[in-house]
């Protein structure tokens, strides 16, 4: 890049081949020949006798002097010569920047090369412009394309860049302006401020953000021997993901000795997930992790809400995980107990207390996740009459078990999931209002797989290796026509389908190649457009009119991204996000 701009403000690249003419010997008559057959009348530099610049011609010194002296066959008058500084092949156009221009050029031996004109200095100008701008352009779409969160502040710790990745993880809204603000301001736990003052790098450091323990670099920027910014990257999304890249690189300590307290709290449910272990790059789904890790810190009561199959209980395990009780994570689902049954699996009950109750009784789960949480999935499904009870016992934080009369005090954080709409469901008086609001203290909705779709190959690739590492078999690839296949299929079971075909190609695909013909035939025959689903239709519509309104203004300023983002009314980061969308970029 520093090459290609030194190229664009030299002198030699711009300059014009000067039309020379001998001040001692040339008579006025050549020069108004010359005059009169060219219009460039800018390029006629006077020499001397060893081709050494004395001048540009100054055209109406030339006519001030045959207003006064007809005679042409003379020999030109050194009033004629307009006196002017030369330049260098090798100086920059900044050097002459403030010159009346033209200017001869000259080489080393002092000779004129050529001339430097104001049609130079603007096609000069307008290249410089256009690669500066274009490289920008090009950093933009690298630090938005890179996985790893990047922001850059100057000498007083502001921000200048923040890529769509960090901005993600903060939970930052893509309108949401972060560039001027004061990065501690934005960034929880920051030093990027204090490596600008002290000008030493810290690598590898842990940074607790949104209660997570972050791999961060933070390294300053030097130029001419002062620090004039510094660079912070998140370089791993939680501590344990580090660990597990080291210990897939040999037979290393799997789990970092700094989190063996957090884990041993849980020692009897190894198995729960942690955010890092929710994967995708989906801004959407980002913004839902960051929710749910500020939720996490709290005592509020969650709702999560989305389709079957995109993680509900993933995230309810994350959010107990990175909460400080000490208590079990204890899930139920609402549906699959018979209502009968549901209010002795939520409260428990005495010995006796109803035909068929265990000898000794049983522990409600709301008993057995005290100090710690309880998830309660598809809540929807709920009937009315245990709605009424469940609201009594979140409210007054005390259940009684069937067959007894002694108050069991609770402290347990209670997280819900929907895949319906509770609140239609209370519009249709299925679901009690006063629970809704109960309930519905955080929400947080969970993106389907159909709309992250960018998602699709990082998650697919993710589980068939796990898959092959599960069934000794050596990882399988899967071809470029099968990922179309894959990327276009609309996933009515979002991830969960997606880990089930991910098994099934990994078990049933001879060869190490997953081709489209071994995908099942409902996905390779399947192009989303053919979906024609009014909600689709309708966005589909309005991606096109938008793709139309993009090039339409590209068009018009002439490919020019940061004029097309300003006449759109949208970031460049965003408008080059909607160029990456609609393959329009160049």
């Amino acid at each position: 890049m520093i090459e290609h701009i030194q190229q664009c403000v030299t002198i030699k690249k711009w300059m014009e081949k000067a039309i020379t003419f001998e001040a001692g010997r040339t008579k006025v008559e050549e020069i108004l020949l010359e005059i009169k057959n060219n219009e460039d009348l800018h390029k006629i530099v006077l020499i001397n006798e060893i081709k050494e610049p004395l001048g540009m011609l100054s055209v109406s010194k030339v006519n001030f002097y045959l207003s006064k002296d007809k005679n042409i066959k003379k020999k030109m008058k050194e009033e004629m010569i307009q006196k002017t500084l030369s330049c260098r092949l090798t100086d920059s156009f900044f050097d002459i920047a403030q010159e009346n221009l033209p200017i001869p050029v000259i080489d080393d031996k002092g000779k004129v090369c050529g001339v430097f004109t104001v049609k130079s200095m603007l096609m000069a100008y307008k290249e410089l412009s256009e690669s500066l701008t274009h490289y920008t352009e090009i950093t933009d779409v690298i630090l938005n394309s890179a996985y790893e969160g990047i922001a850059v502040v100057d000498r007083d710790g502001i921000i200048q860049q923040m890529n769509r990745t960090y901005r993600n993880f903060l939970g930052l809204s893509p309108e949401e302006e972060v560039i001027g603000r004061s990065v501690e301001e934005v960034i929880e736990n920051t030093r990027l401020h204090i490596t600008v003052q002290s000008g030493v790098p810290e690598k590898g450091e842990i940074q607790i953000i949104q209660g997570q323990k972050m791999i961060v670099h933070r390294i300053p920027i030097w130029k001419d021997g002062e620090v004039t910014g510094a660079i912070g990257m998140l370089i791993f999304e939680g501590v344990s993901e580090l660990y597990r890249i080291l210990g897939n690189a040999g037979n290393m300590q799997s789990v970092p000795p700094f989190e063996d307290e957090e884990r041993s709290r849980t020692k009897n449910q190894p198995n729960l997930y942690s955010f890092e272990q929710i994967l995708g790059e989906n801004g959407s789904l980002m913004d839902s992790k960051s929710k749910a890790r500020k939720a996490a810190k709290t005592k509020a009561t969650v709702m999560l809400s989305g389709e079957s199959g995109t993680g509900k209980e993933l995230f309810a395990q994350s959010i107990h995980q990175m909460s400080e009780r000490k208590g079990e994570f204890v899930s139920i689902n609402c549906a699959a107990i018979p209502e009968h049954l549901l209010e002795a699996e939520l409260f428990g009950y005495e010995e006796g207390a109803f035909t068929g109750a265990k000898k000794g009784g049983h522990k409600g789960k709301f008993e057995a996740a005290n100090y710690g949480t309880l998830f309660l999935d598809e809540i929807s499904t709920m009937p009315l009459p245990m709605q009424a009870k469940l609201l009594r016992i979140l409210e007054e934080r005390e259940v009684v078990k069937i067959g007894s009369h002694v108050r069991v005090p609770l402290h347990v954080r209670v997280i819900a999931a929907t895949n319906e709409s509770l609140k239609d469901l209370v519009e249709n008086k299925q679901f009690r209002k006063d629970l809704y609001y109960r309930l519905n203290v955080i929400n947080i909705n969970i993106t389907p797989l159909r709309e992250r779709t960018e998602d699709i190959p990082l998650l697919f690739g993710h589980y068939v290796k796990k898959f092959c590492k599960e069934n000794g078999i050596s990882v399988k690839q899967i071809d470029q026509h099968a990922m179309e296949c894959l990327m276009n299929y609309r996933w009515p079971g979002n991830i969960r389908e997606l880990t089930n075909i991910a098994e099934q190609l990994v078990v049933l695909t001879e060869g190490s190649m997953i081709k489209e013909s071994d995908l099942p035939d409902d996905i390779r025959n399947s192009v989303l457009p053919s979906s024609s689903t009014t909600e689709y239709s309708l966005k589909s519509k309005k991606m096109l009119q938008e793709k139309e309104l993009i090039e339409e203004e590209l068009e018009k300023h002439e490919g020019n991204k940061t004029k097309t983002a300003d006449a759109l009314g949208i970031h460049r980061t965003t408008l080059y996000k909607k160029l990456n969308e609609y393959n329009l970029l160049t």
